[in-house]
């Protein structure tokens, strides 16, 4: 039986390892799913491409705590310029290059 749980869906493959590898310095066991998707960036639908980081479920709540101290599970924010929904990783909006508000979608 497989007790692992989703701990988090990264944004893209070098986020994902590097939760990975600082999870993993701290004892965590960390599996990836998904890599194997990102080829088909562009022909897959938008909301399949994202890394999964999996934990054992008595690794969960450490793991969580770890991963909230980075501020890695904030939300994505939208820009009270343009309007457009950024990614939490950007600090400026892709689409005008303002600068991340407050707004969170």
């Amino acid at each position: 039986m497989d007790d692992k749980m989703r701990l988090l869906a990264a944004g893209n493959l070098l986020e994902a390892h590097t939760w990975k590898g600082m999870l993993e310095s701290s004892g965590i066991s960390v599996e990836l799913k998904g890599e194997a998707l990102l080829g088909g960036v562009g022909e897959l639908p938008t909301g399949i491409q994202n890394v999964e980081l999996w934990v054992y479920q008595s690794d969960y709540q450490s793991a969580k705590k770890q991963m909230a101290s980075l501020n890695a599970e904030r939300p994505q924010w939208k820009c009270v310029n343009c309007h457009e929904v950024n990614e939490s990783s950007f600090e400026l909006c892709w689409n005008c290059s303002a600068e991340r508000s407050e707004q969170y979608s």
